[in-house]
């Protein structure tokens, strides 16, 4: 009988040409289904929340696929970690009800954006922030971030190539978290838009460089025109931190999550 697997893993998404399989380099997802194949004799079409541009990472992307094996969720993580290379972890493998999927059951997303502020770059994190040298004012920044929470409208925020059938969207949260010389983003929403995230902190850096009023994030909501916004932000520095479901993980019929 088909089983429906939810898997949760993280990945450093620096190798990778992002999740979704592609004819022109590897991804997270082909290296996932490649290794299912090898434990359970098929390869299976795996199925993410979301598609992860190249070099973003993740802590905690969900997907799942439709498998007959008999393996056991405990065996399948314990195969998959033996099987796939350093930088992709399952850490968990669960049984869920059939009607369940990845992207359309998700009713919220987090991710963290990380800078580091700091005269000089890190050896050891260059491919998971950032790197800036000028001062940046979080007081500029957060007055600029008040604007965004609530449900609106994200086409200035939004990648000019989006397919997203809308651009409305909800930021329940917009949190800068400075701590020493890093500085952390985090931003909650029901859905993104593609470079919604990284679009938002590029905006919000040049308030933060005092290019750009915060007052005039406003004006680029409503005014609906990416041109007036910031630049995109590298992928290097964005995180998927969670995928929210709530109680019922069963499939949100209509609902699209980018």
């Amino acid at each position: 009988m088909p089983r429906n697997l939810k898997l949760t893993l993280e990945y450093d998404g620096t190798a990778y040409h992002g999740w979704q399989i592609q004819p022109n380099g590897v991804t997270i997802q082909e290296t996932v289904q490649a290794v299912l194949e090898r434990l359970t004799g098929v390869r299976p079409k795996v199925i993410a929340s979301g598609r992860t541009d190249a070099g973003v990472h993740a802590e905690g992307q969900v997907a799942h696929f439709i498998t007959d094996s008999a393996l056991s969720c405990y065996d399948l993580r314990k195969g998959l970690n033996a099987l796939l290379p350093d930088d992709i972890v399952i850490r968990d493998v669960e049984d869920v009800p059939e009607e369940f999927h990845a992207r359309y059951s998700a009713t919220g997303k987090t991710y963290r954006y990380v800078i580091l502020n700091r005269p000089f770059p890190s050896v050891f994190e260059r491919n998971r922030c950032w790197h800036l040298t000028c001062v940046l004012d979080r007081g500029a920044m957060e007055a600029a971030a008040r604007s965004l929470l609530g449900r609106h409208d994200f086409s200035g925020f939004q990648a000019s190539d989006c397919c997203a059938k809308h651009p409305v969207r909800e930021v329940r949260r917009l949190e800068i978290v400075r701590e020493g010389e890093w500085l952390r983003i985090y931003v909650t929403a029901d859905a993104f838009l593609k470079h919604m995230v990284r679009n938002i902190v590029g905006t919000l850096v040049e308030v933060g460089r005092g290019k750009i009023k915060p007052e005039r994030v406003q004006e680029v909501l409503e005014g609906r025109d990416r041109t007036k916004a910031g630049p995109t932000a590298p992928a290097k520095g964005l995180f998927l931190v969670s995928v929210e479901y709530g109680k019922d993980l069963r499939r949100r019929r209509g609902r699209r999550h980018e």
